[in-house]
């Protein structure tokens, strides 16, 4: 009995020690397998920081050169504007009559008391128009037309290729019983250019002057209300 007793109770603790170290060694498989996983966590994560470092770094290079490109072409813009502008009218040829188409119009009436001379810029650059326009309407009139202070512009007129000036001209006061003479054509120079420009008269009859009451305005870009009312 003593016998048989002794070798249940080997067995049962023989049994009991397998089923221990079955245990360990599943406890110890489940870890050593569970390490990896946790090492891979951790060494990822320097990879993933590097990764987003390294888009940032991109992203913040491709960034700059774009900003500064618009910024140096902003800088370089307002240069340029800066360059073309402000010339000044002194290194501006004077127009001259071999560059100046002169015509003139009347204005307002019947009676036609005053007409409107234009001066178109031909010469294919820009010129300074000085002044005003001196006018003789008869060959028995020597004298230049006198001119009217007030219209006189408060800057140069500087004409780009093909712009126009006017001027304004008073022929008479209008009345019956003035000296008026009639006149189909009369003449016209530019300011510091002796070179006579022939005019035709407006109209199928040409117009009438009064060389007593005559009157000129400068040359201005367009004509002004009271500055060139006279």
């Amino acid at each position: 009995m003593n016998t048989l007793h002794r070798s249940t109770l080997l067995a049962v603790a023989g049994t009991a020690l397998a089923l221990s170290l079955t245990a360990c060694q599943s406890d110890s498989g489940s870890t050593s397998s569970s390490r990896p996983t946790a090492a891979a966590t951790v060494a990822s994560s320097p990879a993933a920081d590097a990764t987003t470092a390294a888009k940032d770094t991109v992203t913040s290079g491709a960034a700059g050169p774009a900003a500064s490109a618009r910024s140096a072409g902003a800088k370089g813009a307002t240069g340029a504007t800066g360059s073309t502008g402000g010339r000044g009218t002194a290194s501006t040829p004077a127009c001259t009559a071999k560059g100046v188409r002169v015509s003139a119009a009347t204005q307002d009436g019947p009676p036609y008391t005053h007409i409107v001379l234009t001066a178109r810029n031909t010469s294919g650059h820009s010129c300074r128009l000085a002044g005003f326009p001196h006018i003789q309407f008869l060959e028995s009139h020597k004298q230049d037309v006198p001119a009217v202070a007030k219209s006189k512009p408060a800057t140069p007129v500087v004409l780009t290729a093909g712009a126009p000036a006017y001027a304004l001209v008073k022929l008479s006061d209008g009345g019956v019983d003035e000296d008026n003479e009639p006149v189909s054509a009369f003449s016209v120079q530019l300011e510091g250019d002796s070179t006579v420009i022939p005019v035709t008269a407006p109209g199928n009859d040409g117009i009438a002057a009064d060389p007593a009451k005559a009157l000129t305005g400068y040359w201005t870009p367009e004509l002004r209300n009271g500055a060139d009312d006279f």
